[in-house]
């Protein structure tokens, strides 16, 4: 067996809860400023942050929240989402995290499959999850916010809970954020509090956050990437977050330029901005010495291209799933390597596996990612047959397509189910698309199969022009021509104004073979 093991040294499993292991940042920083709403500026020191959340979860426990008890949080990014989240895991409680554009049916679904019985949320949102919560478990509404009718948080607020309600760190479910996985409707992943916190320590000595410094928190924290990498891990370690409740590239610049941030974590899309927006030209980005690029594959060309216009600041990636609490691999800053998601995470073991023979793939050939370590997901809620098919002998399958090369850096393809097969030769989508996105007048792309007689399947490109551009199809085929072998090229290009994306990044292909089917 072919195992890749992390250069660093393994951390401690440690029988602490996740709102614990935070608490230990926010002693760190007790009277610093460790978390500030971004358009209003309103902010915390550690100590009042930890007198929040300790406050609520007394409220929480006093109202009969415990373990056995799932809440809801439905809000874009700001303080109290941190407060929330805590002061449940404190009071022993599982928080479920809904994605804000959420439509009712869609945040039905998973009202009814959590068994929530309370939810949280902002004014905003409130229609959307009243309509979500009918037929559900949930019995409240709380708001953050005042609205006539309902209970706001502070109205909860009451003696603060000294210490954790007692829970079982290694099985009691922590978080319950949903994922499709590597197929399927989403589904209810369970994380307990090891998974959370080891995960966290895991972080810690690849990202090298240090007490003190800030970064700007726009990644959504209903995502798994922005609930444990940025939010549980930079107050973990005594670091601070602005926050930002949708991404707005004007504003994150501001922010960056007025907090000084050293340390940036995106996903593809923002890096695109990066390297080819003309409104970063306007600030002071001089600070930043790390750009982290996580939650889809960035083409080593954008990559190249931000360090470049960011005057050498180091872009790396990042890789992990929402079974993974996240993360599995980094790539060192200080031995940045373009293309590569990074060596594996300390206590992580990674396999390469032939998905078809399910043995391991020879030193250097591309298979499927298997993950094993203290950060694999409990399983997903009630699915015992989808657990089973994503978890074998306590190996996670993740549905990736990598390869890792002599020095244990991982290089992820593509997804295993996203592979285009062309006269029994597989195309993968994200090596076309990073070579599109090197093009001048492209500004965003994604490519998905397309039905064909003759050989099965063809690359169709969605390609978003750069305004003022007059790129024609002629013009971008022309272009790959010396870059790709002719199978790999698009036989049909299609401009649209965006391509579709989950809040984290992701490219929705089914959103473009819906399109292409209407068509």
């Amino acid at each position: 067996m072919a195992e890749h093991r992390s250069p660093l040294p393994d951390v401690a499993l440690r029988s602490i809860s996740i709102t614990e292991r935070l608490f230990e940042g926010l002693d760190l920083a007790a009277h610093r400023v460790v978390l500030t709403d971004g358009p209003t500026g309103t902010n915390f020191t550690g100590a009042a942050l930890a007198d929040r959340i300790g406050r609520l979860a007394g409220g929480l426990q006093a109202e009969g929240v415990g373990p056995g008890t799932v809440i809801a949080l439905m809000a874009p990014n700001m303080p109290d989402y941190a407060v929330v989240f805590h002061a449940a895991a404190l009071a022993g409680a599982t928080v479920t995290t809904l994605n804000p554009t959420y439509t009712a049916t869609e945040a039905a679904h998973q009202l009814k499959d959590s068994g929530a019985t309370l939810a949280v949320t902002i004014p905003a949102f409130l229609p959307v999850v009243t309509a979500a919560a009918t037929g559900s478990a949930v019995r409240e509404i709380i708001t953050l916010g005042p609205v006539d009718g309902h209970r706001q948080i502070e109205d909860l607020m009451g003696s603060p809970l000294s210490a954790q309600v007692p829970v079982d760190i290694e099985t009691h479910v922590l978080a319950l954020p949903y994922s499709s996985g590597t197929t399927g409707l989403p589904k209810g992943v369970m994380l307990s509090h090891r998974n959370m916190v080891v995960n966290v320590d895991q972080a810690l000595p690849l990202l090298e956050v240090r007490p003190g410094e800030t970064t700007v928190a726009f990644l959504p924290f209903f995502h798994i990437y922005g609930m444990n990498v940025l939010m549980n891990t930079f107050l973990a370690g005594g670091a601070g977050l602005v926050t930002m409740p949708r991404f707005d590239l004007e504003a994150m610049l501001g922010h960056i330029q007025q907090h000084r941030v050293e340390k940036l974590y995106i996903a593809p899309p923002v890096a695109i901005a990066l390297a080819k927006h003309p409104l970063v030209d306007q600030f002071d980005l001089s600070s930043l010495k790390v750009i982290m690029s996580a939650a889809a594959p960035l083409g080593a060309e954008v990559a190249n291209a931000v360090r470049d216009r960011l005057g050498g600041c180091a872009v790396i990636q990042g890789y992990g799933m929402t079974e993974l609490s996240p993360l599995t691999h980094v790539t060192p800053h200080r031995a940045p390597k373009p293309g590569a998601v990074g060596v594996s995470a300390p206590n992580t073991v990674t396999r390469i596996v032939n998905p078809e023979t399910l043995q391991d793939c020879a030193p250097g050939e591309e298979g499927e990612v298997w993950v094993q370590g203290p950060q694999v997901m409990l399983g997903y809620l009630n699915r015992p047959e989808a657990t089973a098919a994503m978890i074998r002998d306590g190996w996670l399958r993740t549905g990736d397509l990598g390869v890792v090369d002599d020095e244990g850096y991982l290089t992820i393809r593509d997804r295993l189910k996203e592979l285009i097969k062309v006269k029994g030769f597989q195309v993968a989508p994200a090596e076309v698309e990073a070579e599109l996105l090197s093009l001048p007048g492209v500004a965003d792309c994604a490519v998905i199969g397309m039905p064909d007689d003759e050989a099965g399947e063809r690359p169709l490109a969605f390609v978003v022009r750069q305004p003022g551009s007059a790129l024609t199809a002629d013009d971008v085929v022309a272009a790959l021509k010396p870059r790709l072998a002719s199978y790999k090229l698009p036989h049909r290009v299609d401009f649209i104004d965006a391509i579709p994306k989950s809040a984290s990044g992701k490219i929705l292909r089914r959103v473009l073979r819906d399109r292409l089917a209407e068509s």
